[in-house]
C-alpha cells in the first residue's frame, strides 16, 4: 500500500496575469523545498519596491522573463527553517535577509517561504527588526552597487541623489557621506529634516528652487557624480550638472547616449544584482550603528494591492514593508 505524503502549502499573493492591482490574490500554493546550495527561509518581513508594480503592469515584460504564475517581491528578511545539502555558512534557526531576484520572475517574495542561493543571502543586522531589515535588501545593494561599482564615488567628490527622502536615496546618502563625499540632494520640505538627518549637505527642494540653478550656484564646474532615481525629464536634465568626464548613473532607465556624448560625460544604467558580500558589508554597517535604518511603514501582507499603489505614488519616506508571519 502506497501511502501519499500530504505537500504543505504557504499562503502567497499571486498574479496570473498582467494589469492593476486587482490582479493580486492571495493563494495557497506549495512550499519550496531548498536545492542544494539554497536555503529555505521562513519570510517575516518583504518590503514594496517600484519594481513590483512595474512587473505587474507588464512594463518590465520585454527585459526580464516572465512566468505565470508569479508571486512578487525581492525582499525577505526572516529565519532559516532549511539547508540544501552543501551549504556550511548558514544553519537552521539563522536570522537572515537576502535581495531574492531569480533569473525568471516567479516565484518571489510575497509569500511565507521562498528557497534562494546561500552565496547571495546575509545574515540580519541584530540591531534591527524583521520590518527594518527587509527594508534593505534591494536598496541598500541599488545603492551601493549605483555609487561604487558603477560611478566609483570618491572621497570630496560632489555628487546629487535624486529623491533622498526615498528606500533607495535614504541608504545613498548615508553611504555616499561614509565614502567622504559633499552630498546634494532633492526632497520636499516635509522631509527636509530627514535628509540632513542622514547627512545630506545641501537639500534641494523640488517644488520651489530650479535644481538646475542650485547645482550652478554650489558647484560652478559641474558635479562629478549624478546618482538619477527618478527617470523621464529629470534624467535629461542631470547631463547638464557634471562637469567633463563626470558620471551619471541611472537606475530606471538607460541614459541617452547622444546626450553623453554631447556633454563629455560617462552615462550607465544600473539594474541591481544580488550579491552577499555587498549585503553583508551592508549589515555590518548597520550594526555598527554607521547606517541608519530607514523609515518603515507596516502593513499586512493581505493588502499587497493597496500598498503597491501607495508606492506608486511616490511619496513615501522610507519604505512600506509587508508583515507576513
Amino acid at each position: 500500500m502506497v501511502i501519499q505524503q500530504q505537500v504543505a502549502t504557504m499562503k502567497a499573493i499571486i498574479m496570473r496575469d498582467f494589469g492593476g492591482a486587482d490582479q493580486l490574490k492571495m493563494e495557497q500554493v506549495e512550499v519550496p523545498i531548498p536545492g542544494p546550495e539554497e536555503v529555505q527561509i521562513q519570510i517575516a518581513y518583504t518590503a514594496v519596491n517600484p519594481v513590483d508594480w512595474k512587473i505587474r503592469t507588464g512594463l518590465l515584460q520585454k527585459r526580464l522573463p516572465h512566468q505565470f504564475p508569479i508571486v512578487p517581491g525581492w525582499d525577505a528578511a526572516g529565519i532559516v527553517t532549511a539547508i540544501g545539502e552543501n551549504v556550511t555558512q548558514f544553519q537552521v534557526g539563522d536570522d537572515v535577509f537576502a535581495y531574492c531576484r531569480k533569473p525568471v520572475i516567479q516565484w518571489g517574495t510575497y509569500a511565507e517561504y521562498i528557497c534562494y542561493p546561500a552565496k547571495d543571502v546575509a545574515y540580519k543586522p541584530a540591531n534591527l527588526s524583521f520590518a527594518q531589515a527587509a527594508a534593505i535588501p534591494l536598496a541598500g545593494l541599488t545603492a551601493w552597487q549605483a555609487l561604487f561599482d558603477a560611478a566609483h564615488l570618491k572621497r570630496q567628490e560632489k555628487v546629487l541623489i535624486q529623491a533622498g527622502a526615498g528606500g533607495v536615496g535614504s541608504l545613498a546618502i548615508q553611504f555616499a557621506k561614509l565614502a567622504g563625499a559633499y552630498v546634494i540632494t532633492t526632497a520636499g520640505k516635509q522631509n527636509h529634516e530627514y535628509v540632513k538627518s542622514l547627512g545630506a549637505d545641501v537639500i534641494i527642494d523640488y517644488r520651489t528652487q530650479s535644481t538646475r540653478d542650485e547645482i550652478k550656484r554650489i558647484a560652478p564646474d559641474g558635479l562629478d557624480v549624478v546618482f538619477d532615481t527618478l527617470g523621464g525629464e529629470t534624467l535629461k536634465e542631470s547631463f547638464a550638472y557634471l562637469k567633463p568626464e563626470g558620471r551619471l548613473v541611472s537606475i530606471v532607465e538607460p541614459p541617452n547616449q547622444e546626450l553623453a556624448a554631447k556633454f563629455n560625460v560617462h552615462a550607465q544604467h544600473v539594474f541591481v544584482s544580488p550579491n552577499g558580500p555587498e549585503l553583508q558589508h551592508i549589515s555590518d554597517l548597520i550594526q555598527a550603528g554607521q547606517v541608519q535604518p530607514i523609515p518603515v511603514q507596516e502593513m499586512p501582507l493581505e493588502k499587497a494591492a493597496e500598498a503597491q499603489e501607495l508606492n506608486r505614488q511616490g511619496h513615501t519616506q522610507g519604505k512600506i514593508v509587508l508583515r507576513v508571519h
